[in-house]
């Protein structure tokens, strides 16, 4: 397999990451079983996005659809977010890597809401790399909140642009993905970054996200690399 750095690598990768229930399922396992190793994959694709060059990397972690599964799944994934939060968080601020949550953060409650603006607040100057964690999040929600934002900033309805509208989104400063993976074999982008997709390649595998590894982002960026980007022009 050939080198994907040595390629042209994608400035901002994202990723659907899915399949974890059915990993455990398949292994007769407890769902959070399969969340925690999924997050072992994060830890995974972090350091090969690092190591490739990729500069931002976004990670869909919780959707606002998330809330409506058992009280006990989302229990589980809260004190897992907590949890990694907690442990990983030296080590990526060692390593260069900014944080950045997008989403309804305050739905997880006041302390953990607090915990993630100041992770944000201790990884500000990192410049290695920029990990976006998608939060109690979900794509129409976030346009509905970008479009009240323009209202309220007083924005003319003759004055507002595709440009100045993508101020106001939860990736304000922060460039569109040029990549988006999605693991376990389903093909939809299931209301995450709406937006921002709009001109995004897209790479399907049928690999499970505890499963996910380097070699799987490698084979992404390699696909990534061959393929020709043209933004709506005719092939040159």
């Amino acid at each position: 397999m050939a080198d994907a750095a040595s390629h042209s690598v994608p400035l901002h990768v994202a990723i659907i990451m899915d399949g974890n229930g059915r990993w455990a399922a398949a292994r007769g396992l407890p769902r959070v079983a399969g969340h925690r190793e999924g997050a072992k994959a994060v830890r995974r694709v972090i350091e090969a996005a690092v190591n490739h060059g990729v500069r931002y990397l976004t990670l869909f972690a919780f959707s606002s659809e998330n809330w409506q599964r058992p009280a006990g799944e989302v229990q589980d994934l809260t004190f897992l977010l907590k949890h990694y939060l907690r442990s990983e968080l030296d080590e990526l601020h060692a390593e260069g890597v900014r944080l950045k949550v997008i989403g309804e953060r305050e739905r997880f409650g006041a302390a953990l809401a607090q915990e993630l603006e100041e992770a944000e607040r201790k990884t500000a100057n990192n410049k290695r790399m920029t990990l976006v964690l998608a939060l109690s999040y979900g794509g129409r929600a976030e346009i509905v909140t970008a479009a009240r934002r323009a209202i309220e900033a007083g924005i003319k309805p003759e004055d507002l642009t595709e440009q100045n509208f993508a101020h106001f989104l939860f990736t304000a400063g922060i460039p569109d993905p040029d990549l988006v993976i999605r693991t376990s074999g389903e093909q939809r982008v299931s209301n995450f970054l709406l937006w921002q997709l709009a001109y995004a390649e897209i790479w399907f595998t049928k690999v499970l996200w505890p499963d996910f590894c380097a070699g799987d982002f490698a084979n992404a960026l390699e696909d990534y690399a061959g393929r020709e980007r043209r933004f709506g022009a005719r092939p040159v």
